[in-house]
């Protein structure tokens, strides 16, 4: 699901990077920026490209089974 940010303003975002993006693996560069009910995906390789915007209850049903994938390497 892409769509507007709230207030349409996706400049005032504040974007976090991944505690898993390293400079080691370049290709593996996750950030988010949450506002309430929201919360917006982006490569940070690519910050003007585009990005998934999810319900804040999708994204918190997502990351149990993230870091559940993620301890499994």
């Amino acid at each position: 699901m892409i769509q507007e940010t709230t207030g349409g303003n996706a400049s005032a975002l504040h974007w976090l990077k991944s505690s898993h993006s390293d400079s080691s693996n370049s290709n593996e560069c996750v950030e988010v920026a949450a506002v309430p009910g929201t919360v917006h995906v982006r490569d940070s390789k690519n910050t003007s490209g585009p990005r998934l915007t999810l319900p804040a209850a999708a994204w918190a049903a997502f990351v149990p089974y993230a870091i559940k994938v993620d301890e499994g390497r």
